[in-house]
């Protein structure tokens, strides 16, 4: 039975960066796999991808370090500027409460990037760096001592000194060692899909707070952009039975004319939106990142980069135990992991719960003082400064490979 120093249930882009940076840092002495029962596919897929996700500086540094960036960024799209909004479906003219510019020093808010494209590039990446990679699924879990036994989808096992569960919301691992969860299901849910449009976006990013739930409209390379599209589940469950005339009406009162023309570039694809976070982060010979600990509301884009922070944290634990000869799986390095990254996830997620709750709705009062909050901060720049920090996930005392540095 194989034994490595660190299993990953999870092939996306959480678990592949993880898996990368820890062979990077660590070199042919590490045994670190990756399983996954639905590898990435070495090339591009004929139909058009469709999620796309932001990256903030911290996370993009990270991808840059582990090696990954130069493939990435070509295809990425930077966000130069972004604009907040409050208003109604039919207003055909919404103008922005809240601005926020590019840097001074000329870097962009944010990149935006298809995820297929991400993961494609992160496999690639760790089958070059020698990460095995084991096409299957986590199919039993039995923590030991020194090592821990996962029994897989295909009849085989494997032994690991560490786990780490980034097999998304839905994780059989953290399943199987009974880790608990909390949350709660949003009364809405989301559309994505590509939008072809007449006139350049410019790198503009663009949040439309609406009565039933924000609507996003996100830059992407070329005369395209993302839409995430919020919508209260009664009303949602109607949307997919639209013919295409009457989907792309409903879009363009949402869109506002401001591109021009505006068609659909791909399927429109729906999925539910839930709060959710783990009791714990970690288990006897077990740590969890990504999805797999947390899931909030999308409004802010947060979510692969709140994995990436966990893939930072996690990684500079393991790498500094074994570089001393120490066990990465130890309940001392699982509790620091935890304490580092508990008080980051529930601040963002609670904080992201707040404002979802505080602008999905059409309350006139209300309306009225979130708006003019929204005024006041955009015209107190070390406000805006201090919000745009907390985005970028790269300030002072973040792990090393948020900072752009070598583990």
């Amino acid at each position: 039975m194989p034994v490595f120093d660190v299993a990953i249930a999870g092939g996306g882009a959480t678990g592949l960066s993880l898996g990368a940076a820890l062979k990077q840092a660590l070199g042919a002495g590490a045994l670190v796999a990756v399983i996954d029962p639905a590898p990435a596919p070495a090339r591009e897929s004929a139909e058009p991808p469709l999620r796309t996700v932001a990256i903030a500086e911290g996370p993009r540094r990270l991808i840059e370090r582990i090696g990954a960036w130069e493939a990435i960024q070509p295809k990425a799209q930077p966000i130069l500027m972004m604009d907040v909004m409050d208003g109604g479906v039919r207003d055909a003219v919404r103008l922005p409460h809240l601005h926020f510019d590019r840097r001074s020093d000329g870097e962009p808010l944010a990149h935006m990037a298809f995820n297929d494209e991400i993961v494609r590039v992160l496999s690639a990446l760790c089958e070059r760096l020698g990460v095995a990679r084991l096409a299957a699924s986590v199919a039993g879990w039995r923590p030991g001592k020194h090592v821990a036994e996962l029994s897989l989808s295909d009849g085989s096992a494997i032994r690991a000194r560490l786990a780490v569960a980034a097999d998304g919301q839905r994780s059989k691992l953290r399943t199987l060692a009974e880790i608990q969860t909390i949350g709660w299901d949003y009364d809405q849910s989301g559309f994505v899909a590509t939008i072809a449009h007449e006139r350049d976006h410019e790198g503009r990013a663009e949040q439309h707070f609406l009565p039933a739930g924000p609507f996003a409209i996100l830059p992407l390379p070329g005369r395209q952009s993302s839409i995430v599209w919020n919508e209260r589940s009664a009303e949602a469950r109607a949307l997919p039975a639209l013919d295409a005339r009457d989907l792309l009406r409903e879009l363009e009162l949402r869109f506002t004319p401001k591109l021009g023309e505006i068609r659909l570039a791909s399927r429109v694809e729906a999925f539910p939106f839930r709060f959710q976070i783990a009791r714990r982060f970690v288990g006897q010979r077990l740590a969890l990142v990504g999805d797999a600990a947390h899931l909030v509301h999308p409004l802010a884009g947060q979510g692969l980069n709140l994995g990436l922070r966990d893939v930072a944290a996690i990684a500079e634990t393991i790498v500094g135990e074994m570089r001393l000869g120490l066990d990465p799986g130890a309940p001392a390095p699982l509790g620091s992991y935890e304490r580092a990254r508990r008080f980051d996830i529930a601040a963002s997620g609670m904080g992201m719960d707040a404002m979802n709750r505080l602008f999905s709705n059409d309350v006139a009062p209300l309306r009225f003082l979130r708006d003019l909050g929204l005024r006041l901060v955009n015209r107190t720049p070390p406000l805006k400064d201090l919000l745009i920090l907390e985005a970028r996930g790269a300030g002072r005392g973040v792990p090393k490979l948020l900072r752009g540095l070598s583990l």
